[in-house]
């Protein structure tokens, strides 16, 4: 019998953990992953369009820069006029250091190296983006205007990707 209770209870707990472990993010939590990931990729691109020396890294650079600007403000008017406020999340916060920590690394480097690392750095950052998108952050969303936004900024990241491996494929080892 005291097995049995034993059982039950450590069923109960693993539950428990478990459904912890899967929390949905909120609204305003993917709210904020949006604007962080828009702000990243302005960040790093403004660094990057002063410092690339090849032509199609610094015009993709200028391109992410404009791109991810106009987007955070579309995103930005969308989701205050639907009343949906950007609230800060670990992901958030880690998505927000990577970036900085990859633009300090990024600052250090010059010529073919820095082309080199900033393209490798956007493939990953966009494969990623793309993933967190269509594993957390769509699903999760439930406001529509948030799932409209979130549709926008994943065709532009795949864009956005598609490019940034092309480049990469050119850019000479």
């Amino acid at each position: 019998m005291k097995f049995r209770i034993f059982v039950i209870l450590a069923a109960v707990a693993l539950g428990t953990c478990t459904t912890m472990s899967q929390q949905r993010m909120t609204d305003p939590q993917i709210a904020m992953v949006m604007r962080v990931a828009n702000l990243s990729e302005v960040r790093e691109g403004e660094l990057a369009r002063k410092k690339a020396t090849d032509a199609a890294v610094r015009d993709f650079a200028t391109a992410m820069v404009s791109e991810h600007s106009a987007q955070s403000s579309k995103a930005d008017a969308a989701l205050s006029q639907a009343d949906v406020a950007a609230e800060d999340t670990l992901v958030s916060r880690e998505m927000d250091a990577a970036s900085g920590a990859a633009t300090e690394r990024l600052r250090a480097l010059s010529g073919r190296d820095f082309d080199r690392a900033y393209i490798d750095r956007q493939v990953q950052a966009q494969e990623k983006l793309l993933g967190l998108i269509d594993s957390t952050l769509t699903p999760d969303a439930r406001h529509k205007v948030l799932r409209t936004q979130l549709t926008e900024l994943r065709g532009m990241v795949e864009k956005h990707f598609a490019l940034a491996k092309q480049i990469q494929s050119a850019l000479p080892r």
